[in-house]
């Protein structure tokens, strides 16, 4: 199977799904954060491994203690993923931290900061 192929693709849709139905609605830990996202999820051509790319809005304490959790909860939400998928293999998790959502909230206020200034230099330039 190829590494792009449109089976590959379709698993790694599934794979995504699953994963945020578990850690929204199964795992029960207090330190997973409620913001947490499932950005992507991508699943080697062989079915052994996935890498789960999660995005917690918050602190970094509470990212910390996010990932933490996910990572002593591997084994459970394995077996979820194995109950709700009908795979060869269920693949071997590894959850890394991704900052794509706090990036782009931060570039989105220093956008909204230059659009204030650039709007009151132009209106003081209309007063003079």
């Amino acid at each position: 199977m190829r590494k792009n192929s449109i089976k590959n693709t379709r698993i790694n849709g599934e794979v995504l799904k699953e994963l945020s139905r578990i850690i929204r609605s199964e795992l029960k830990d207090p330190r997973v954060s409620s913001l947490t996202s499932v950005m992507e999820a991508t699943v080697a051509p062989d079915l052994k491994t996935c890498k789960a790319y999660i995005s917690v809005l918050g602190s970094p304490e509470e990212k910390k203690q996010t990932l933490e959790a996910l990572k002593a909860a591997e084994g459970f939400i394995r077996r979820e993923l194995a109950h709700g998928l009908n795979l060869r293999n269920t693949p071997q998790i590894f959850f890394i931290e991704d900052d794509s959502i706090e990036y782009g909230v931060t570039m989105s206020h220093r956008i909204d900061e230059v659009i204030k200034a650039d709007q009151e230099a132009s209106g003081r330039e209309e007063e003079s």
